[in-house]
């Protein structure tokens, strides 16, 4: 079956599409990785759902308005991953959405929301769509993520040692091979709201720079992190966040690390150059992140996400980990831009088959959840048969 994948994370930068050629031979899930395409939000429709997320509030029309829009986004993505990487033989597409709340209290996670309404993906390719992944694993009690920890698991199985998956987003998670899965904490969400913030800080720095006033969406390439240096006092004000010390599973988002904890963290320990701020919250992502692989006694960590293209991040989490060897994905064959991407292309075809796609173990769910919710494509829903047995044991790269 050729599956799309679609996926924008916390970073909102982009919608990914990659599609794969999937199919069950005997206890192995074989993918056969076609290609991604990745189309940007229009400055427009970043803006307003910039605007949407927390800390800032909206009105349920500027929900609707959100949903629709990035549906036809999302559609548009799809439209084009067909044409250009399936040949206009796509069967089905899985479609994450793009999260603008997750609604977790002491730990708990009652609610999840993804907007991008499916309609507008199976009108505009005439496939039957595969969204809304995670509420089935929150209404059996799971904390709704990570979910990649199911296609985790089934890549790194019979890998030597300890190894694990690490995903650097906007938030950073981890899956070890017990099934043990969480997030570690901000991945690049802070790191970018500091680097396309210019109303707190220092307006000029040492070196001429200064925070970029919104042209900025991330850290290119680490440069304003590299001119900078650590403060430890910012360093521990972070480190202390009650979230760190928590038990797995657990999960957060932009919820909590968004820029007003920014601006909270930095009340009252004077005016820092901006690229002090910037190399101290890399630091602070790196620390985390080898604290979570440090605690599950990693012996190797496989990376994927937009923060593996960030040189001084990669720098400080190896040397936050000595002996223990950080590698992209794609040294593994999975492109480290598009694995969420094929990840949820992999969800949506367990849910067609009707298999399960998450893990207890890596969620807190009380079991195993098919997930989603299917939108009927042109000529109806027309799903395979479902499949006999539990699901597969392993994911071989073809």
């Amino acid at each position: 079956m050729r599956v799309i994948g679609l996926m924008s994370g916390t970073s909102y930068d982009a919608i990914d599409a990659a599609a794969a050629e999937l199919s069950l031979v005997g206890d192995s899930l074989v993918l056969k990785p076609l290609g991604m395409v990745s189309e940007a939000y229009d400055d427009e429709l970043r803006a307003a759902l910039a605007a949407a997320l927390p800390p800032g509030s909206v009105s349920m029309a500027e929900v609707c308005r959100l949903d629709t829009r990035i549906g036809q986004a999302f559609a548009a993505a799809a439209v084009r991953a067909d044409r250009e990487l399936c040949d206009g033989r796509a069967e089905l597409v899985a479609s994450h959405g793009q999260t603008v709340f997750h609604w977790v209290d002491e730990g708990r996670v009652h609610g999840t929301l993804q907007l991008g309404q499916p309609a507008w993906i199976a009108e505009a390719t005439g496939l039957p769509v595969v969204a809304d992944f995670r509420p089935r694993d929150i209404a059996a009690g799971g904390q709704g993520a990570p979910l990649v920890s199911l296609v985790d698991l089934l890549w790194l199985r019979g890998r030597p040692g300890t190894p694990v998956a690490l995903n650097l987003g906007g938030i950073a998670n981890l899956t070890a091979p017990d099934g043990t899965a969480f997030d570690t904490g901000p991945g690049c969400a802070l790191i970018d709201a500091a680097a396309s913030e210019a109303r707190w800080g220092s307006p000029r720095t040492e070196s001429g720079g200064g925070f970029s006033g919104g042209r900025l969406a991330y850290d290119v390439d680490g440069a304003l992190a590299a001119r900078g240096r650590v403060r430890p006092v910012l360093l521990d004000r972070l480190l202390a966040e009650p979230y760190y010390a928590l038990p797995a599973p657990k999960t957060t988002g932009k919820e909590l690390f968004h820029v007003g904890y920014l601006h909270t963290a930095l009340a009252g320990v004077g005016t820092l150059p901006a690229e002090d701020v910037i190399a101290t919250l890399t630091e602070l992502t790196a620390r985390t992140v080898a604290d979570a692989v440090r605690a599950v006694e990693a012996t190797e960590v496989i990376a994927s996400g937009g923060g593996t293209r960030n040189p001084v991040l990669m720098g400080m989490l190896g040397d936050q980990l000595p002996g223990v060897p950080v590698r992209a994905s794609d040294e593994l064959g999975l492109p480290s831009d598009a694995k969420e991407a094929y990840a949820f292309a992999v969800l949506g075809f367990l849910t067609a088959h009707g298999l399960p796609g998450t893990v207890p173990a890596s969620t807190g769910a009380r079991h195993p959840s098919v997930l989603g919710s299917v939108t009927p494509g042109r000529d109806g829903l027309r799903l395979p048969p479902a499949a006999a047995g539990k699901g597969p044991v392993r994911l071989a790269l073809e």
